[in-house]
């Protein structure tokens, strides 16, 4: 019994070593992706765009990247715009003209990516003042902001 339980704890040492290891290399491609690739964004928090939001002289626009169902489930934040997809929007119809115009992106949650994969697609477009919110919709639903009910057909439409 004692070999048994020194070999499962040996296998597990491995494993969450491997997995420690897998994780630390895809948070440096993130990372390296991010802060040194030529497509450049910058991660905020929720508490950062509430912030952003109480100052009348910071004009934003909320781009919503999440699925349909995760919309449903949770709604979105108040005024945002809801893409028709995070890798495949139509970027001269579901973002403003003005590329200096600040947008924010959000998905899901920390680990959620779409929000990223949108960002990339605004800053290939020429969009200059992007920015990801992080914690996602989950993050702002835990702060207790604000956050607008959508319906089945509002969740998939385009505005």
């Amino acid at each position: 019994m004692k070999r048994f339980l020194v070999s499962v704890g040996i296998i597990l040492a491995l494993f969450l070593g491997f997995t420690a290891r897998a994780s630390a290399q895809a948070l440096h491609i993130i990372l390296d992706d991010e802060h040194h690739g030529p497509e450049k964004f910058k991660l905020i928090h929720a508490d950062d765009l509430v912030g952003m939001l109480s100052t009348s002289s910071s004009h934003l626009q909320i781009y919503d990247a999440n699925f349909p169902d995760t919309r449903m489930q949770f709604g979105v934040i108040d005024g945002a715009h809801l893409l028709s997809s995070y890798d495949n929007y139509n970027v001269a119809k579901e973002l403003p003209s003005d590329k200096d115009t600040r947008l924010v992106f959000y998905c899901y949650d920390k680990r959620c990516m779409a929000s990223h994969f949108a960002a990339r697609r605004a800053i290939a477009a020429g969009y200059k003042n992007v920015l990801v919110m992080s914690d996602g919709i989950v993050g702002w639903y835990m702060m207790h902001e604000p956050i607008h009910k959508v319906s089945e057909t509002e969740a998939q439409s385009v505005e």
